[in-house]
């Protein structure tokens, strides 16, 4: 079975340990960075969302449009665009580009900023409720030869109908993300991944199942799935630690001018990377915690400390979990998505390749 990178594309060039200097849109970064993720051997990458920044759908198309094969996984809330819209506008830029894109369901755990968007749902299950609405929608859109009609809670759609089609049969590709239980459930109905964060073994055991399960009551295979991590590459596991040490201290220094700083609210993600960082800083063979518990996890901020050989064994236990998709981003993202190209990602595939043919899988 095949395993895919996935990059991140920033609207500019900032992290944890890098203060913005130039504009919020920073269009001749974020073309850099697509072409560098597109050269360094990426599948697709992931734009973001934010109640405060840059439109993800735009970004994406622009990202398209400088090049040739990278895909691109546009994160979207459910809630603040109409479902049939959003449909529409997906299989528009999926028939323009070759059928790169793929969509990145995110419902949202903090109700403070959803309000920032008009957001009135503060019940995270109702709001995943809306999200299975969503997405019911949407999947209408994409499939359906004749109007159809929907009745729900927060949407009603009479003679709903889409004339253009995603180039990509059966619709778009799907991820949905979330820690949840309603999220589970959701994934379990609706998602082709379910995207993790960089969590350790046991917990990347335990969620599989959760969403497996969720997919059979619903009649459906298992989605695949994702884990977003951030790898730390020295040429020695001695300089990889000390560089990861570096990067705490300077993220510990930069937290009032970065913004990376721990938020009132915990989502249910960020509560599962938090214990992990109670049972210790190193957990696994490479899991490093530090920086989620400096930053209160609010977003993918674990990391794999070592060489790329090293790190590709990891991912190689991963993908032996279940995992087919590794979110890979750095702290200094430029820099490092074109590090990861040299070799980590290369040894990843070959590593992988390797185990599948000794079982007898046939790569996809």
């Amino acid at each position: 079975m095949s395993v895919e990178f996935i990059g991140f594309i920033t609207n500019n060039n900032a992290s944890e340990t890098i203060v913005r200097s130039g504009p919020v849109l920073d269009p001749p970064y974020i073309e850099t960075v697509a072409k560098a993720h597109e050269l360094a051997g990426f599948d697709r990458a992931l734009l973001a969302f934010h109640s405060t920044t840059p439109d993800a759908l735009q970004v994406a198309q622009h990202v398209l449009t400088i090049t040739k094969t990278l895909k691109v996984m546009i994160a979207q809330r459910p809630g603040f665009t109409a479902p049939t819209l959003l449909a529409r506008q997906l299989a528009t830029l999926d028939q323009f580009y070759g059928g790169r894109v793929s969509l990145h369901v995110i419902t949202g755990g903090n109700a403070i900023e959803l309000r920032q968007d008009g957001n009135t749902l503060d019940d995270k299950d109702e709001r995943y409720a809306r999200t299975d609405e969503f997405l019911d929608i949407v999947r209408l859109e994409w499939t359906s030869e004749k109007p159809f009609n929907y009745s729900g809670k927060y949407y009603n759609v009479e003679n709903g109908f889409s004339q253009v089609k995603p180039l990509q049969k059966g619709g778009i590709y799907t991820f949905v993300g979330g820690g949840s239980d309603a999220a589970v459930e959701v994934a379990g109905k609706h998602a082709d991944t379910f995207a993790l964060w960089g969590e350790s073994y046991a917990q990347v055991r335990d969620v599989t199942a959760r969403v497996r399960a969720a997919a059979a009551k619903h009649g459906r295979p298992s989605p695949r799935f994702s884990l977003s991590v951030r790898p730390i590459l020295a040429d020695t596991e001695e300089k990889a630690w000390k560089k990861a040490e570096h990067i705490l201290e300077r993220a510990t220094a930069l937290q009032d001018q970065t913004g990376y700083r721990r938020p009132n609210h915990a989502t249910d993600g960020a509560k599962r990377l938090l214990a992990l960082a109670d049972q210790g800083t190193r957990i696994d063979k490479r899991l490093w915690t530090e920086v989620a518990k400096l930053t209160g996890a609010n977003s993918n901020t674990t990391a794999l400390v070592g060489t790329p050989e090293q790190l590709a064994e990891v991912f190689g236990d991963y993908y032996d979990l279940g995992i087919n998709h590794f979110l890979i981003r750095g702290f200094d993202p430029l820099v490092d998505a074109i590090d990861y190209g040299r070799e980590l990602i290369p040894l990843t595939r070959r590593l992988i390749a390797a185990r599948d043919e000794q079982r007898g899988i046939a790569a996809e």
